[in-house]
């Protein structure tokens, strides 16, 4: 089967969507039952380091929603592809061959308001097409799921859970961490990380070998200035922003922390936290639905709008070895559900019954 592959996010730094997709192709190169099929990876400009067995098809263009639905669509009818999988969202509709697409979560329904009115409206339209045209829909849990049944309106049986593997971080084995708490992920408005500064504040005051990183770029809508957030705060050095952290960085920030938070009102899956568990350190999350999904009893959960809840789960956490060593022995067990072997083999049986 020659199966056609939406590869834009191979692209520069891949983001969620880029180190989904490689995790995938990971693994499908290292299966001789993969080799059966041929894997066209199509993209506006140049990937680097892509194994075999897969053909790159560079298709100049910007990587926007013209690039994929008049550009892509004329060499994927010219390479007469059996199936096309778009990892991302949304689909080329003006091809002939059937497809298959990953959603995520849909935020962009659920909650418009995140969104500006071009970019909401896009994402709406497209995806629901998208989803309606495809004969099967992926998603990263059973709460997307649920979310992707009512607001996109698929039916149950065309959509299939399947959770991710979880990179491992190249970190150190420290014996003493530093009092270090972090954050990880792109800044959107419903994670919080102005409230996450505010509440953190005092009680790195009180203490003040303790610190605070968030890495991740902003892309908050309405804007949220994180530079005024801490200056406000008069913490010098106690807080950093990274916008952008190499993974040597980040694995060197990941064996530095002692506890992770993620204040997310909502998330397909909250794959960060579960990145920061298999580096060795404890999240406090917001206590969703999703969150629980995730880390199950790996985890310490907090209130929506509750910063002292907050600031006492980070300080146990910080100072308190039995509760960091009971959350800890549970992530193996939670750990255990995301697997990027596993995910390959279903994802691509998927693709196959299609």
């Amino acid at each position: 089967m020659r199966i056609g592959i939406d590869a834009r996010e191979l692209v520069g730094r891949p983001t969620g969507v880029g180190r989904h997709l490689s995790g995938l192709l990971a693994e499908w190169a290292a299966d001789s039952a993969s080799r059966v099929h041929q894997f066209l990876l199509y993209t506006h400009a140049a990937i680097p380091d892509v194994p075999e067995p897969f053909v790159v098809k560079i298709v100049p263009g910007t990587s926007g929603a013209w690039w994929q639905q008049v550009q892509l669509p004329r060499a994927v009818r010219s390479d007469q592809i059996d199936l096309f999988f778009s990892p991302q969202y949304t689909a080329p509709l003006r091809i002939t061959a059937k497809t298959a697409v990953v959603i995520y979560d849909v935020s962009f329904a659920a909650h418009p308001e995140w969104f500006r009115f071009r970019e909401g409206v896009r994402l709406r339209w497209l995806s629901r097409a998208a989803a309606t045209q495809a004969c099967a829909v992926m998603t990263i849990s059973e709460f997307s799921r649920r979310e992707i049944i009512e607001h996109l309106n698929v039916p149950a049986a065309r959509i299939h859970v399947i959770p991710p593997g979880i990179p491992l971080r190249n970190t150190r084995v420290r014996s003493e961490r530093e009092p270090k708490v972090l954050f990880v992920g792109s800044i959107f408005n419903r994670r919080h990380v102005p409230d996450l500064i505010a509440s953190l504040s005092p009680l790195l005051r009180l203490h003040p070998e303790a610190s605070l990183d968030i890495v991740g770029d902003n892309r908050s809508y309405p804007h949220e200035d994180l530079v005024a957030a801490i200056e406000r705060e008069q913490l010098g050095e106690q807080i950093t922003w990274h916008r952008y952290a190499t993974d040597e960085r980040l694995d060197e920030l990941y064996s530095r922390a002692r506890v992770f938070v993620f204040l997310s009102d909502y998330e397909g899956l909250g794959l960060t936290p579960l990145e920061a568990l298999a580096a060795g350190v404890p999240p406090v999350l917001l206590d969703t639905p999703v969150s629980r999904e995730t880390c199950g009893d790996a985890a310490l959960y907090v209130p929506r709008d509750r910063p002292q809840d907050v600031r006492r789960a980070v300080e146990q956490l910080l100072f308190d070895d039995q509760a960091r060593a009971t959350l800890l022995a549970a992530a193996p067990g939670v750990l255990a559900r995301y697997n990027w072997a596993r995910a390959a083999r279903e994802t691509l049986q998927v693709i196959e019954r299609c």
